[in-house]
């Protein structure tokens, strides 16, 4: 009987040998990890036991890379894996670490109900508190800060995280409240901005967390940038990116040229509504971007360029306002409707 599937995705993956990034289709099952360079491909390019392994999550061993964790195995190898955003990086993780806890107690993997236990939780679940601290009407504001003539956008002071953890009865006090900001940002919830939050995460304050109005800080995946004293240019290219991120993660894109497909890292906006499209193995700024406006979104039922029936699984297209096509694929039919759903809203609201 064939371990069961516990979850699956594309993953950036470090190489062992020449230590690059690439995507690969990543597989969870209830001993081990496999991984493989395409999804439609049949054999594993690697295979991870996970029996005596152990998972460091957030592994902050690459500076600029986000979102990364790493599994060690009990031959001290050491394997590197990247998320598209955190809330994936954190589903990732907790599945891994549940599938090596059941192997040490000769458990079957089982997802627990969703529902609330009566009895509290001894510890604060820092994963449930961010997503509240992001709730649209209930959260943290994020605004548009001026600073040493920079403005920071998407971002919110310390002070102001502390005000809103006392206000939620997250905490008793300030002084707890800085405890917990504190585990938010170890853990990559929060990110500092500026030069003051980074000195103090970095080591040089008493506390890597600042109860501070002149502390910025912001979501990890809140389409946060900084502006400097800029040409008119710079504005414009920079609108694209003003809007909020409703929704990320990798699809597959083929190109206009030669008609190949490669894993892409998707990031959609809505007010300006763009579809921005990054390498997933690195690099800060967009391959490209697709403006949404009056754009035209649907399912594809076959692709002409397909060599294989795996190739038109899962399709859809945007056609822009200027008529350009664009053909995408998703892992699965449940999150192509989330996507083409996500598109359409963001194609009738956005500017």
């Amino acid at each position: 009987m064939e371990p069961k599937r516990i979850r699956e995705g594309y993953l950036v993956k470090r190489g062992s040998v020449f230590n690059t990034w690439k995507p690969m289709w990543v597989v969870l099952l209830e001993d081990g990890i496999e991984f493989y360079k395409k999804k439609s491909d049949n054999s594993p390019k690697g295979m991870i036991p996970l029996k005596g392994s152990t998972l460091t999550s957030p592994c902050q061993d690459f500076g600029k890379r986000m979102f990364v964790f790493k599994i060690t195995t009990t031959k001290q190898q050491d394997h590197f894996f990247q998320a598209a955003f955190l809330e994936e990086r954190d589903a990732w993780v907790r599945d891994i670490k549940k599938a090596i806890k059941c192997i040490e107690g000769g458990q079957k993997f089982a997802r627990k109900s969703t529902r609330r236990s009566i009895r509290l939780p001894e510890t604060v679940d820092l994963g449930a508190l961010y997503l509240s601290m992001k709730d649209m009407e209930k959260g943290i504001k994020e605004l548009n800060l001026e600073k040493d003539k920079k403005i920071f956008n998407h971002c919110f002071t310390g002070n102001c995280v502390i005000d809103w953890l006392v206000s939620n009865k997250s905490v008793r006090n300030r002084q707890e409240g800085l405890m917990i900001a504190s585990s938010l940002l170890g853990e990559g919830y929060l990110q500092p901005a500026g030069e003051l939050s980074k000195n103090a995460a970095d080591g040089t304050a008493e506390n890597p967390f600042l109860d501070n109005p002149d502390a910025f800080y912001y979501f990890p995946d809140s389409g946060f940038f900084c502006e400097e004293n800029s040409s008119d240019d710079d504005v414009i290219l920079k609108e694209e990116f003003r809007g909020v991120i409703i929704k990320q993660g990798c699809l597959l894109k083929q190109g206009h040229r030669r008609k190949n497909w490669k894993v892409r890292k998707f990031v959609l906006r809505e007010d300006p509504a763009y579809l921005h499209y990054y390498d997933p193995a690195g690099g800060e700024d967009p391959l490209g971007a697709i403006h949404l406006r009056g754009c035209v979104v649907t399912s594809v039922e076959s692709n002409p360029d397909a060599v294989r029936k795996s190739e038109e699984e899962n399709l859809f297209e945007i056609i822009t306002a200027e008529e350009v096509h664009y053909f995408l694929q998703a892992a699965t039919s449940k999150e192509r409707t989330e996507w083409i759903k996500a598109i359409q809203v963001a194609s009738r609201t956005g500017k």
